[in-house]
């Protein structure tokens, strides 16, 4: 049986072709998508072919062989993209090749806050202080573009059907992605990096609210002096009941009336879903 195994053959120019991977699926699927992730159609076929170069300027695709477990381990690690095997830890949702997803319990840690415009009237966070503040439960999603953060509205592990609210934490937009300015980005992307993003949200300076985001809480004050009544009381529990859903419009806008309801109500199995399409 003749040789496919999938490698690249170095050339003083540059690559050479030296394997095909041919996608068949039935005649009576919609779309070339068929034979993806979704597993619907069962006709779906695919075989590794070596590439022939007798004739310099026609490269011919040789006769091939069923694509198996083994050549897609190979082009993994040829493209780069071997994933070593890791625990899991508890606390996990999603854990991809190219995103994580993990919930952190709600709990009083210290705060940097360094408002650069700090409203009139603040009783502690007029000055760069750090403070113990109390956070409700959490939702991460991180991906190698980027970082979303959300609150959650119960301390517990969340389900697909678990409905999202807007962080409260400064420097995050109101769709949830963490502004990172100067924030150092995790060196790599792991679960063992899982450490590293939680730094970058929770250990890095709170200078300022994101365009909107004042407006995704609830009550007098805004977000701003709802820290500012937590921080300078030592307050132990974050008031979920102030944190507004998050909706996918509100994404692109933010709701501006306290009484509004969301028309699109964003659960954790549809916010991994969108992050996917990135």
């Amino acid at each position: 049986m003749p040789d496919h195994s999938t490698h690249f053959e170095a050339m003083s120019s540059g690559m050479i072709l030296t394997n095909a991977i041919l996608l068949y699926r039935s005649q009576g699927s919609r779309n070339s998508h068929a034979y993806g992730a979704s597993g619907q159609d069962a006709c779906a076929f695919a075989s590794m072919h070596a590439v022939e170069h007798t004739n310099e300027d026609h490269p011919a695709i040789a006769a091939g062989v069923p694509l198996t477990r083994a050549h897609l381990r190979q082009w993994t690690e040829a493209l780069g993209r071997s994933v070593a095997p890791e625990l899991l830890p508890t606390n996990m949702l999603v854990a991809h090749a190219d995103m994580l997803a993990w919930w952190v319990p709600a709990q009083v840690r210290p705060a940097w806050f360094a408002l650069a415009s700090p409203p009139a009237g603040l009783r502690i966070l007029h000055e760069r202080i750090i403070a113990a503040v109390p956070y409700p439960a959490h939702l991460f999603v991180a991906t190698r573009s980027g970082l979303g953060v959300y609150a959650l509205p119960a301390n517990e592990r969340p389900t697909a059907e678990t409905r999202l609210l807007h962080s409260p934490i400064l420097n995050v937009f109101v769709g949830g992605q963490l502004c990172w300015g100067n924030i150092p980005r995790p060196r790599s992307f792991s679960i063992a990096s899982i450490p590293d993003y939680e730094r970058a949200v929770f250990e890095s300076w709170s200078t300022h609210p994101n365009p909107g985001q004042e407006l995704t809480v609830t009550g007098k004050g805004g977000l701003i002096r709802l820290w500012d009544d937590l921080a300078a009381r030592g307050a132990k529990r974050f008031p979920v009941r102030r944190l507004k859903p998050l909706s996918f419009a509100g994404c692109r806008q933010p709701v501006r009336n306290a009484r509004h309801t969301a028309p699109d109500p964003v659960t954790v199995g549809a916010l991994i879903a969108r992050w996917n399409r990135r």
